[in-house]
């Protein structure tokens, strides 16, 4: 987590981090999944789906929240594999809408996303932090 935040620029607390995705996991069945991916016995990634709620959609919804891959592992039809356990998922899940954001910068992973069906919707994210 903390290489992919850097590679982003994003701050990183590795306790917070920890925190975060203990409480995600220990509370799958109403916040959502969290899955790492391993090749060979190295951890090649990870993926986060979390749930919400949303009238639009007409009800469950699920942002994909991140979804990194180490440089090395990338190119190796991973992500997609990533992409379908996050469908399913949310599918077995009961989530009308899945959503997610993406770089500028990420033009590989912008590139699947838009092969996987996901579509800009012309509109911006704008987020405040409350804590």
């Amino acid at each position: 987590m903390a290489e992919y935040y850097a590679e982003d620029g994003y701050p990183f607390d590795a306790a917070q981090a920890s925190a975060a995705v203990t409480k995600l996991m220990d509370n799958a069945a109403d916040l959502g999944g969290f899955w790492v991916a391993e090749v060979d016995g190295d951890v090649a990634g990870y993926m986060a789906v979390t749930f919400g709620f949303s009238l639009e959609y007409r009800g469950r919804d699920a942002f994909l929240d991140e979804l990194y891959l180490a440089g090395r592992f990338r190119g190796r039809g991973l992500g997609r594999e990533a992409m379908d356990l996050a469908e399913r998922f949310c599918r077995e899940s009961g989530v009308r809408a899945l959503h997610l954001e993406v770089e500028q910068h990420r033009n590989e992973a912008r590139e699947l996303y838009r092969r996987r069906g996901f579509e800009s919707r012309s509109r911006e994210l704008m987020t405040k932090r409350l804590d």
